[in-house]
């Protein structure tokens, strides 16, 4: 266990059973008040920000955790098999760590993962991808308004909207995030 003046920004916590990465943490002393710290954490499980306030002294669990960048390789199940590039280990990640980004995941991408004590609890992909446009409707000639977006399917099966100009064969780069289309990608 931790007290408050051992936590930094980018330090991980359990709190209320949940594990929080720390996004801001700043130290208060307000007026006539007992001081306390203001703590801005981003939650792992859903993603969520959360602000709590933490009395001076008062006990954290402090987690330890160790971020690894690994290789994905393939899918096996309900699992992603991904490789240290240092051990040529092959680890076992859940597919519900990446969320919505797994539909725009290709093999060999390199991806963040987090693990403590050898269980994985969070995982990031890129946060963008290049992704070759498999399939996409022809554009209307004549639809030249301003933002006309029509639906493409990409090499992984993922299906964006891109401007009318992206014709198959195109490679376009994908927000990850968001899954938005963000740019051409010229080759």
């Amino acid at each position: 266990m931790a007290t408050t003046s051992d936590i930094s920004v980018g330090a991980y916590i359990r709190f209320n059973g949940d594990i929080c990465q720390i996004m801001e943490w700043m130290h208060r002393t307000p007026g006539n008040l007992r001081a306390f710290y203001q703590a801005k954490m981003r939650n792992l499980r859903n993603g969520k920000l959360a602000e709590n306030r933490f009395r001076s002294g008062e006990t954290i669990e402090l987690l330890r955790v160790e971020v690894h960048d690994l290789q994905y390789l393939y899918r096996d199940g309900d699992n992603l098999v991904c490789m240290d590039q240092e051990t040529f280990e092959q680890k076992y990640i859940g597919v519900e760590h990446f969320g919505e980004a797994l539909k725009f995941m290709k093999e060999e991408m390199i991806v963040q993962v987090g693990f403590e004590s050898d269980v994985a609890i969070f995982a990031r992909p890129p946060k963008t991808v290049e992704l070759v446009v498999t399939y996409t409707e022809p554009a209307v000639k004549g639809d030249t308004s301003n933002k006309v977006l029509k639906a493409a399917t990409v090499e992984t099966g993922a299906e964006v909207q891109v401007p009318i100009f992206v014709e198959e064969g195109t490679v376009v780069r994908i927000d990850t995030e968001t899954g938005a289309y963000m740019d051409r990608v010229k080759k």
